[in-house]
């Protein structure tokens, strides 16, 4: 197992070099910043995603689902479209990105927070009409959010389109290092909760049985997950199937349940794929399209596959 790891851990760096250094012409201080900041986003992104994704499906027992049925991503593009389409495009919410990324920020954590508020008001309440009422609130999001750009100018349209894609070229250095801290943070706080992970994989029953106190720690792993995908979607954008898909490449190549594998394997497989998304978006296609686009039409075709496999099974 820490041979497989060890082996993505090679690809991972091998690929942030090849980025760092291709093309560079000798022009090291400007690049090597450029490209150092590209390749932070990327990792931090990429392991808050499938962390929180790894996670997810953990609590939820289901493969085939991500934090992104919450709605939290549709709450975003919400709130960008809602300044856009009140204030106008050149408002400070839109024009400062630490204000942006705040603001983003803790809408989505407070919408989180209130929603586990209240349907967890009662203990042993049903996580699955958590996920129908997030499921209910997305799609509300998304209409109000299509009702609002067909009305809006086109040229603030264009600003509202950039933030429907996620970006890693024009990321904020202060946003990532406010990131860094309060993914930091998170995780030294979520770090004593990670051994009832294993346990959590067998059901919502059996934990129980085994002396799990199912609902104080699947609450702690909701709020946790609800941050940590925030920040991601505010600092680069929404991203909506890769959590999907290095969750499930990780379970289909370590074949384990131990959960230290799975979220290191996750991560590596993540950092992997966008590294090499960027690489052919920008070497390949020399930026003619987006890296969401590319990771997105993958994670579909790969999310229609494991419909039709667990369909057949």
């Amino acid at each position: 197992m820490k041979a497989k790891i060890g082996g993505m851990a090679i690809v991972a760096v091998a690929l942030i070099a090849v980025f760092m250094l291709i093309d560079a012409g000798g022009n090291w201080d400007y690049v090597l910043p450029r490209r150092a900041k590209k390749i932070l986003a990327i990792i931090l992104t990429g392991c808050i995603i499938a962390f929180s994704t790894m996670v997810f499906q953990t609590i939820t027992n289901n493969r085939i689902l991500t934090p992104s049925i919450i709605g939290l991503d549709s709450l975003y593009m919400f709130i960008q479209t809602f300044v856009i389409f009140v204030f106008g495009s050149t408002h400070m919410t839109i024009m400062n990105k630490n204000v942006n990324f705040l603001i983003s920020t803790a809408l989505m954590v407070l919408f989180a927070g209130v929603l586990y508020k209240f349907l967890f008001k009662r203990e042993g309440q049903n996580i699955y009409f958590l996920l129908l009422i997030g499921l209910i609130f997305g799609t509300l999001f998304g209409s109000l959010s299509t009702f609002m750009q067909v009305l809006i100018d086109p040229n603030e349209f264009q600003i509202v389109q950039d933030k429907m894609f996620a970006s890693f070229n024009n990321v904020n250095t202060d946003l990532l290092i406010l990131s860094f801290v309060l993914v930091i943070a998170i995780g030294i706080y979520f770090w004593r909760y990670t051994k009832y992970l294993d346990v959590l994989s067998l059901g919502r029953d059996q934990a129980i049985n085994l002396g799990i106190p199912y609902d104080f720690v699947v609450k702690r792993f909701l709020i946790v997950i609800a941050i940590l995908v925030s920040i991601a979607t505010a600092l680069v954008g929404p991203i909506t199937f890769l959590g999907l898909l290095v969750a499930n490449l990780a379970h289909q190549f370590m074949k384990t349940y131990q959960h230290k594998f799975l979220l290191a394997g996750s991560a590596l497989i993540s950092v992997v794929a966008l590294v090499g998304g960027l690489l052919i978006v920008e070497r390949v296609f020399t930026f003619s399209t987006t890296l969401s686009v590319i990771v997105n039409f993958i994670g579909g075709v790969y999310f229609i596959y494991l419909l039709l496999k667990e369909n057949k099974a």
